[in-house]
């Protein structure tokens, strides 16, 4: 049982890195085309060429499993697993020549996430989890900070447009220092150590996926804005651990 799932584990890293490849061939062009999806948010011809090599990639050495991509919905299986996907994260970073965007994949068992990644292709930084064997990062293992006070505390933001102005004033009266260093890569730096917390008011499951494994085998946690560990709250949080609830109760004003 644990040889198949590691055995997937390790497919999403190498898939990571080959989407990270198309990642970059993309975000190195000029010919990029950019469309609008029907909530607003950016898509490009690079997130579906992604998504249709993972899904096919998959398809070919575990044609019975589910599959939840953003660009091209979900396809169920038969089999306990379920692989989800997102692109390209911070679509947006990668039109605007920002190497901070991701390629992420993480691999659910019974409706438990077990392993993740998170590939950061022009930050040349790949990030993998599988459960029960702890956080890595460009094959070093990582943990998160031991910090306990919010003072000096680094909290990510995505974006800062749908937080209540008191919960950015009462964090910063505490002393923790708030930067836009959000998405995939505001999850890479807190379960490395680099930060302390991050947090996303706005979120779909394929956003969050991989943050589970990868942040509580750094030795943080990572839960919804309620408290819950889940990827489908529509929101999520994660830290060291030590600062989780402290950052919770300030953000969840308004």
């Amino acid at each position: 049982m644990e040889d198949s799932r590691s055995a997937r584990a390790a497919l999403g890293v190498e898939l990571a890195r080959s989407a990270g490849e198309i990642a970059r061939r993309w975000f190195d062009t000029s010919a990029l085309a950019v469309e609008s999806k029907q909530d607003g948010s950016p898509v490009t011809q690079a997130d579906r060429e992604i998504e249709q090599f993972i899904r096919a990639e998959v398809a070919q050495h575990y044609p019975d499993d589910s599959f939840l991509g953003e660009e091209f919905g979900e396809t169920t299986g038969t089999s306990k697993y379920r692989w989800i996907v997102d692109p390209i994260d911070g679509t947006k970073s990668f039109v605007h020549g920002v190497p901070l965007y991701a390629n992420l994949i993480a691999l659910e068992e019974d409706g438990t996430i077990v392993a993740g990644v998170i590939n950061l292709p022009s930050a040349e930084v790949l990030m993998h989890a599988e459960r029960g064997k702890g956080c890595w990062k460009n094959g070093k293992q990582v943990h998160v900070s031991d910090k306990t006070e919010l003072d000096g505390a680094y909290v990510m933001a995505t974006w800062l447009e749908d937080w209540h102005p008191d919960s950015i004033v009462d964090l910063q009266s505490a002393g923790a220092v708030i930067r836009t260093w959000g998405d995939a890569y505001g999850y890479m730096m807190v379960a490395s150590g680099q930060a302390e917390a991050i947090v996303d008011y706005t979120t779909q499951a394929y956003d969050l996926a991989p943050m589970p494994v990868i942040i509580e085998e750094a030795g943080g946690m990572f839960t919804s804005l309620d408290g819950v560990r889940e990827i489908n709250g529509g929101n999520g949080i994660a830290s060291n651990g030590a600062v989780h609830d402290s950052v919770l109760k300030i953000v969840n004003q308004g």
